[in-house]
């Protein structure tokens, strides 16, 4: 028989890998939070100017669950319109926010979604990540996404999940699905 633990101490976990699920993965941790009646917020650091099911489906979560889409969309592809310095600035913006969410102690779990891709696309540094780790009380329970982790944010984290993908629609040409994939 299982049983619940009550842990003091809050976590850094990290999901990576080129698989799908990331998000959705700390998507599904924000539903078994909030049941319990905690607070979470998620920042997200790439996504921002496209619409997608969480902006909608998120605000039936409040007030114990706060997103803020800080990001000025996909860097580089499809319709970017930004220049890779607007895309440095909401990340930095980003961070920033991060830090001074996480000072007010008032959440018991902190989702920084696409930060390690942000750091791959060189928007933010690893030391940014780094310091945010650092700095999170230590009730706070600190979610990393992204493809691409650095080693260095690994090497802190007590919880890593690597999503592999064995099968993808889109290698048979399916576009994203409403729903599914936004």
């Amino acid at each position: 028989m299982l049983r619940s633990v009550s842990v003091s101490k809050g976590l850094v976990i990290v999901y990576t890998g080129k698989g799908k699920g990331k998000t959705t993965a700390a998507l599904g941790l924000v539903l078994r939070s909030v049941g319990h009646g905690h607070r979470v917020i998620m920042i997200q650091f790439i996504k921002g100017e496209w619409y997608y099911g969480e902006l909608t489906s998120s605000k039936r979560l409040e007030p114990e669950f706060e997103m803020i889409a800080a990001g000025k969309g996909f860097v580089g592809i499809l319709d970017d319109d930004h220049t890779l310095e607007q895309h440095q600035d909401a990340a930095l913006k980003a961070t920033a926010l991060a830090i001074e969410k996480l000072s007010t102690g008032l959440y018991d779990v902190m989702i920084l979604d696409e930060i390690n891709y942000a750091v791959k696309l060189n928007l933010i540094s690893v030391q940014n990540v780094l310091e945010i780790v650092r700095i999170k009380p230590s009730k706070t329970t600190l979610v990393l996404t992204g493809n691409y982790a650095p080693v260095e944010v690994i090497a802190l984290a007590d919880l890593v999940t690597e999503m592999k993908e064995v099968k993808h629609p889109y290698g048979l040409g399916t576009k994203a699905i409403k729903g599914i994939d936004y």
